[in-house]
């Protein structure tokens, strides 16, 4: 009786937590104005960045190319008529490896700091840099570890998928940083 609850249980927890995850492309999720929001540039440092163990091994190039193209993918989507640039430095991660099902199943995280930069000022908004870590999604495979279930580079575009949508949520707690200036012009391409 009591296997027979667990197991019920584990099964309700998985559904519950395939649920949660949203799957929905960000170029499909609707856009609400962020201020006077547009980003201009969108720089990725990996200089400094840290592997800590166990991790498999990413290239600093693929987490340069995955963070950008998720960050220019979530937050390129804004047509504010102030600019903006972001800089963000990724300092280390653990992409996880394949483990033992149910035993020992690593999950992923990265730590990045974030600047954001106003074009008009010429200077940064943020004068010391916002950190966050940042995990893999909640899915399924939470109980089986994404190393068994992911390859790499789904790993690290998940994480940075992460990423960019807790920029893009800092950026709303601080929606007020991008106000409408009075002297402030359309952009015209």
């Amino acid at each position: 009786m009591i296997r027979q609850t667990r197991r019920l249980f584990a099964a309700a927890c998985l559904a519950t937590l395939a649920a949660c995850a949203d799957q929905t492309p960000v170029s499909q999720q609707p856009v609400e104005p962020l201020g006077e929001f547009q980003l201009v540039h969108n720089i990725v440092t990996v200089n400094n960045i840290q592997k800590v163990e166990p991790s498999r091994n990413i290239d600093p190039e693929d987490w340069d190319n995955a963070v950008t193209e998720a960050i220019q993918a979530r937050l390129g989507r804004y047509q504010g008529s102030q600019l903006y640039h972001l800089g963000v430095n990724i300092l280390g991660y653990s992409v996880a490896v394949p483990g033992i099902p149910l035993v020992l199943a690593p999950k992923s995280v990265v730590v990045v700091e974030a600047t954001v930069w106003d074009n008009h000022a010429g200077g940064k908004i943020n004068q010391k840099p916002k950190q966050f870590t940042v995990f893999e999604s909640v899915s399924p495979d939470l109980f089986i570890g994404s190393g068994l279930t992911k390859t790499k580079d789904e790993q690290v575009a998940n994480l940075a998928a992460n990423i960019a949508l807790q920029i893009e949520d800092w950026l709303r707690e601080n929606e007020e940083w991008f106000a409408k200036r009075p002297d402030t012009e359309v952009p015209t391409e």
